[in-house]
C-alpha cells in the first residue's frame, strides 16, 4: 500500500479522462484491423481521438504549472500526462501509416497487436484508477510489463514470416513498418507503468 495526500483531486480526474480517452482510441484501432472496410472514416475517428488525448495533456500540464501544492511530485505528474499521450501517439501513427502507405491488406499480426495495446489500456485506466484509492498498482503494471514481452513475440514472429513470405521488398517495408510502430505503442504503455511504478515507490 502506498499513500498520496489528496491535496488537488482534480489531477486524478484529469488522469481518468486520459486513460479513457486512450482506451477509446486503442478501441478503435482494434475495430479497425478487425473489419477492414470503411477504413478512412476509422482513421479519421482515431485521428479525432488523438486530438483530444493532445488537449487532455495540454489540460493537465497547464493545470500542473498553476497548481502550488500537487498530489504527487511536479515531476512525475508531468511524465504521467506525457507518457500515456505517447500510447496514443503512436496509436495514431500506426494508422496513418495505412493511409500513407496504402496498405490494403494488413497482417493478422497487426489485429493481434492491437488487441495487446487494448489490453494494456485497460490495465493502464484500473491503474490510473487507482491512485487516488491507494490501490494494488504494481500487479496492474506486471501485467502491462506481460503484454509488453507478448507483443514483442507476436512482431518478432510476423517479421519474419514477412522476411520469408514477402516476394515485394517495397511493400515488405512497408508492413513491416505498421508492425514495428505498433509494437512500439507497446513500448510506450509499458514506459507508463514504469512512471506509476516509481509514483508508488515514492509514496511508500
Amino acid at each position: 500500500m502506498f499513500s498520496l495526500v489528496p491535496k488537488d483531486t482534480s489531477f486524478f480526474r484529469m488522469f481518468s479522462e486520459m486513460s479513457d480517452n486512450l482506451i477509446a482510441g486503442a478501441r478503435a484501432l482494434v475495430s479497425l484491423f478487425a473489419d477492414y472496410r470503411d477504413v478512412e472514416r476509422k482513421i479519421d475517428e482515431i485521428q479525432r481521438i488523438e486530438n483530444k488525448g493532445d488537449e487532455l495533456t495540454h489540460d493537465i500540464l497547464t493545470k500542473l504549472n498553476q497548481t502550488f501544492i500537487t498530489p504527487f511530485d511536479r515531476e512525475d505528474i508531468h511524465q504521467l500526462a506525457s507518457k500515456l499521450d505517447d500510447v496514443l501517439d503512436f496509436i495514431n501513427a500506426a494508422s496513418t501509416r495505412i493511409v500513407m502507405y496504402r496498405i490494403t491488406a494488413p497482417p493478422v499480426a497487426a489485429g493481434e497487436l492491437a488487441r495487446v495495446i487494448h489490453m494494456q489500456s485497460q490495465e493502464l485506466q484500473k491503474a490510473v484508477s487507482l491512485l487516488q484509492k491507494n490501490g494494488n498498482i504494481l500487479a496492474h503494471c506486471v501485467e502491462i510489463n506481460r503484454l509488453e514481452n507478448e507483443a514483442d513475440v507476436i512482431a518478432q514472429r510476423a517479421i519474419g514470416k514477412l522476411f520469408e513470405h514477402e516476394k515485394d521488398p517495397i511493400s515488405l517495408i512497408k508492413v513491416k513498418e505498421l508492425l514495428e510502430v505498433l509494437e512500439r505503442a507497446t513500448d510506450k504503455a509499458e514506459d507508463v507503468a514504469n512512471v506509476l511504478e516509481t509514483v508508488v515507490l515514492k509514496n511508500t
